[in-house]
């Protein structure tokens, strides 16, 4: 990892690859955790928790309290060393039957709490596939078929969550019911547009407003033909909770990590190597190509407006892209804004990016994302590949593996979404790599 705010945008790789580590570095959960947990409660303490970044979250619980009593549920290969928390390795993003075994020993755990008894949830991003209990008579397989159609339909992230709380039952408030009437401080690492809570691993400890048959609009809106087991779920009652119901009293929701923190303090690193920079907002969402083709329309565009010896300027975005799966390639979100963007700059001179996964996951590959530069194109074509096919069939780690543009950073124990920045030179600069 790179030292934050020692780099140059002289050198565009180190540069924008030490402003994604400044993202993530901002959203450590040893950095974060700490700072909103109070005094360790008296009595019975219980912690629970999943997403991608709730084994270092438990981490850092345990280096504040001590060895505490809890189960939390994390990604393959995300685990950390605890003294009490016992953590478990489930799949993401299609869940599993660890995830559920794990989920199922977290309720139980929670059962019997008494009003002096306290939880303390850890929420991430990543944890609507980890924790996973399927709602009434519905199979885990029949979820994970439903869940892997609306990854592959390019849906938005808002409407797969909602149609998750309601085919399950624990998420939409149900955790936290579960442990009902003890008190529960729930700690949230966002990585969905807009930070709402109800979203964030599709609210375990949250209420929700949306309804059932919503969800079953959303399999309709993307053609997706749910079997019978859904369809009686979706047309029966739910057991998601209104925000305001009883059993929901006495949690306490926080959200310690965003996006837009991660975005202010890359931004915080750029400006101290002399840059200009326009933060485009931490919540874009849509399609991963066609967001890049209208970044490099600014891009370019900013470049023209640019005087020859103005500062450089960054671009910086996060939210959570889309892809639609139109061909049998190998990419992800970030990967796939990468490549389309190259493909719209066209080997633009002066024009730099990098897009990851501040999980250090993109897609369903090991790797963060990838890294755009100026003469892309043109190793891409003397390497025998063509860019707009690898785009055609979404081949975008394939792509960039080829020319080693990956940027492969490791679980990095956090997620706060997608980190997303372009570094546009002065027209009349020449960089190193554009020479």
């Amino acid at each position: 990892m790179i030292e934050p705010g020692f780099f140059s945008p002289a050198d565009p790789g180190t540069f924008l690859r030490g402003l994604f580590d400044a993202a993530v570095a901002a959203a450590d959960p040893m950095r974060v955790v700490p700072a909103a947990l109070p005094p360790r409660p008296g009595g019975r303490v219980v912690v629970v928790g999943a997403g991608k970044a709730s084994g270092r979250m438990a981490e850092a619980v345990e280096a504040a309290w001590g060895p505490c009593e809890g189960v939390v549920i994390t990604r393959y290969g995300h685990a950390r060393p605890t003294a009490g928390i016992e953590i478990v390795e489930a799949a993401h993003p299609v869940p599993d039957l660890a995830g559920a075994a794990a989920t199922a020993r977290i309720l139980r755990l929670l059962e019997g709490l008494g009003e002096d008894d306290f939880v303390l949830a850890l929420i991430s991003g990543g944890g609507s596939a980890l924790l996973v209990q399927p709602a009434g008579g519905i199979t885990l397989d029949e979820k994970r078929r439903i869940n892997s159609a609306l990854l592959a339909s390019g849906a938005p992230i808002g409407q797969v969550n909602t149609l998750r709380k309601h085919l399950s039952g624990v998420k939409g408030g149900q955790l936290a019911a579960a442990a009902w009437p003890a008190r529960m401080l729930s700690l949230m690492i966002s990585d969905v547009p807009g930070d709402d809570p109800a979203f964030i691993a599709s609210g375990p400890t949250v209420g929700d407003v949306s309804t059932p048959a919503q969800a079953l609009a959303i399999l309709e809106q993307w053609s997706i033909t749910p079997p019978d087991s859904v369809l009686a779920v979706l047309r029966g009652q739910s057991g998601v909770l209104p925000p305001g119901a009883k059993v929901l009293g006495r949690v306490d929701n926080r959200v310690i990590a965003a996006p837009a923190r991660s975005l202010n303090a890359a931004a915080d690193s750029a400006r101290r190597a002399g840059c200009e920079v326009d933060i485009l907002g931490d919540a874009l969402e849509g399609e991963a190509r066609e967001l890049a083709a209208g970044h490099a329309r600014l891009a370019l565009a900013r470049q023209a407006a640019m005087l020859p010896g103005a500062a450089p300027l960054v671009l910086l975005s996060g939210g959570e892209c889309t892809v639609r799966q139109r061909g049998d390639g190998l990419g992800g979100p970030n990967a796939e804004y990468a490549l389309a963007l190259a493909c719209a700059l066209t080997g633009a001179r002066g024009i730099h990016a990098l897009a990851c996964d501040t999980d250090g996951v993109d897609g369903a590959a090991e790797v963060a994302g990838a890294q755009v530069d100026p003469d892309t194109l043109a190793r891409a074509r003397a390497a025998g590949l063509d860019a707009r096919a690898a785009l055609a069939r979404n081949d975008s780690h394939t792509f960039f593996a080829a020319l080693g543009a990956q940027v492969v950073s490791g679980p990095t124990l956090t997620n706060v979404n997608d980190f997303r920045a372009i570094l546009v030179q002065p027209p009349a600069y020449r960089g190193p790599a554009d020479r």
